[in-house]
């Protein structure tokens, strides 16, 4: 008898929508609805990889398989039942291993698609085929936080690729990412260090690193769940700090002789403290707008070993000169800080980099 090809048999499939799941059953009901509800044409398969849970997740799951494989939906469903759960970037790393979808839809299990999100991405994934896709979002409940979602949602093309060094994160959301597979291979998975590692960080400054492009889908394709449980709650504003810090000094203060930082209060003085000795030596200036700060007329650097040790000016932000790393955050002071900026007329990415 001749053999068969198993490849012959398997289904090919386009978009492989990647869910990690960890005691979700809160919230799985509407999440995997939202994935039945998909306008998308094309052949698509759910991939759940259960990290551990410990509630009734998977009988949620199994629930739903009639459901979704009756659409035409291919279920794939994965796991393990250890006592402790191994982390959202190893629980990616296997849902994507037992995948066989060209493209990739990335879902939290805590959040909700709108029908037209894997259809909308997938148009702009198949012509960007180097591009991380993301798209707009919603932010349940209202109002939770104002300013990340408004930053979420109103970045600029250009600012995509220029706001990665903010303590926002990822200028796309991870729940939000629709990619190529191939993506995923270049950047050779996610960081599996496990429970307060942001592993969609790692992976975003290490694909724009290797000269990946990042797009969004001006739709709101989304509905973005804030709770206490959520994966993010534990990774800690230190650990992000110390990630684009490195990326920043690799990526951008290599390429400056001198740059002035602005802010002399505490983020701009903790900011200068934390360079590397080769790039403390290339700040010229702190700048202000706080008369006491600049009547004070420098900044120096106890810390330092050096005799003397460093003082470095503190001037009006008019008197100074770029390329500037602003750690001063935005959408805070009214629009004041904002006019200002503006007022010097610079580009973002070449002349200023923010750094909040």
């Amino acid at each position: 008898m001749a053999e068969s090809s198993s490849t012959a048999e398997k289904p090919c499939v386009d978009v492989s929508i990647i869910m990690p799941v960890h005691n979700a059953a809160d919230w799985l009901q509407e999440s995997l609805q939202s994935v039945l509800l998909q306008t998308f044409q094309g052949c698509m398969e759910l991939v759940i990889f259960n990290d551990a849970s410990k509630d009734n997740s998977m009988a949620i799951i199994q629930d739903w398989r009639q459901k979704l494989e009756a659409a035409g939906i291919l279920m794939n469903v994965g796991g393990h039942d250890s006592d402790t759960p191994k982390g959202v970037g190893y629980a990616k790393n296997q849902a994507i291993l037992q995948s066989s979808g060209a493209y990739l839809c990335f879902l939290d299990a805590d959040d909700i698609m709108h029908p037209r999100r894997v259809e909308l991405q997938y148009e702009t994934a198949v012509q960007q085929q180097c591009a991380i896709v993301g798209c707009r979002v919603h932010r349940e409940p209202d109002g939770s936080t104002d300013r990340y979602t408004r930053w979420i949602n109103n970045l600029s093309p250009e600012q995509l690729t220029t706001q990665i060094y903010t303590a926002n994160g990822p200028t796309v959301i991870m729940p939000t990412w629709f990619c190529a597979c191939s993506v995923w291979d270049k950047v050779g998975g996610f960081n599996e260090g496990g429970k307060g590692v942001p592993e969609d960080l790692i992976f975003f400054l290490e694909h724009l690193r290797l000269g990946g492009q990042v797009r969004r889908v001006d739709e709101h394709l989304l509905t973005y769940r804030y709770h206490p449980q959520a994966a993010t709650a534990s990774v800690h504003r230190e650990t992000i700090w110390n990630i684009q810090l490195a990326a920043l000094q690799e990526r951008v203060l290599v390429n400056w002789s001198n740059f002035t930082i602005w802010n002399a209060g505490k983020q701009g003085r903790r900011f200068y403290r934390d360079l590397s000795l080769e790039n403390k030596a290339k700040v010229a200036a702190f700048c202000d707008v706080d008369v006491k700060k600049i009547e004070k007329g420098f900044y120096t650097y106890e810390e330092s070993k050096d005799v003397p040790k460093p003082r470095v000016p503190i001037i009006h932000f008019r008197e100074a000169s770029p390329p500037f790393i602003i750690c001063v955050k935005l959408d805070l002071t009214g629009g004041e800080f904002e006019k200002n900026l503006a007022s010097l007329n610079l580009q973002e990415g070449v002349d200023y980099f923010l750094f909040s």
